[in-house]
């Protein structure tokens, strides 16, 4: 069987339960190196055949799988964060689709939640955000017409932006159109649950030169929204005289 893990952010034990269980049980694992913290390899077993994904093509990843499948063998594919985000799973599992080999998605903790909780906020705030865009800038990958950062920025809600914080100049004044203010709070997190996180909080008017100093140009999230500072109203779910199917508030 052939299994697509997410890994989670960093941190080794925000892997699922699940996952760590099938990677312990693994005959083979595929990692990706380049974003996945290969202290998650401890927690394979002795004899366990293991390849580093960032220096193969995805038919040579296809080709181990297949192989590992004929042979009896169980595969753990493990991708950072989600495997569903940014992960390019769809075209591994179109693969062995097309080769009538099974497989399983096992979900993760994507690093767009592991940041906000790294800053010790909520994305959705009652009179503020019900809301979250995750997206990218264009870069060498390009995005949809429709999905152009300053378009969907105009939206005025709350955003997780991945793989475009080496372009932050560009980034920002994206933004600044689409929100129509550079007095906009954001939160850029590097390396959300690794031991060397860091965090930088500003606005769109500071905060390109604030990760510039910092030396940072990849592995960050940019958290955008008035979510991060402000005001909010209180949540309905606990308020006392809000009633639900579980407790009749009062008056």
């Amino acid at each position: 069987m052939i299994y697509f893990i997410g890994a989670g952010p960093g941190d080794v034990d925000l892997i699922t339960v699940k996952g760590r269980r099938i990677l312990e049980a693994a005959d083979v694992v595929i990692y990706a190196g380049s974003l996945v913290w290969d202290a998650h390899l401890k927690f394979c077993r002795k004899g366990c055949e293991t390849y580093n994904s960032a220096s193969m093509t995805l038919e040579e990843v296809i080709a181990v799988m297949l192989k590992a499948e004929a042979a009896g063998k169980t595969v753990a594919r493990l991708h950072t964060g989600d495997p569903t985000i940014y992960g390019a799973i769809r075209e591994q599992m179109d693969y062995l689709l097309k080769h009538n080999t099974s497989y399983e998605v096992i979900p993760g903790v994507s690093s767009f939640t592991a940041a906000c909780a790294a800053i010790k906020r909520e994305f959705t705030l009652p009179d503020v955000s019900q809301t979250v865009i995750i997206t990218r800038m264009e870069g060498r990958t390009p995005v949809p017409e429709a999905e152009k950062l300053e378009l969907l920025a105009a939206h005025k809600c709350s955003m997780a932006i991945f793989l475009s914080v080496q372009d932050m100049e560009t980034v920002v004044e994206k933004l600044a159109k689409g929100y129509e203010s550079y007095d906009v709070p954001v939160a850029v997190v590097y390396k959300a649950t690794w031991p060397e996180q860091k965090i930088i909080f500003g606005t769109l008017q500071d905060i390109a030169d604030k990760v510039r100093k910092e030396g940072i140009n990849n592995f960050s999230q940019v958290l955008v929204g008035n979510f991060i500072e402000g005001d909010y109203k209180r949540s309905l779910l606990y308020h006392p005289g809000f009633s639900h199917a579980f407790r009749e508030g009062g008056k």
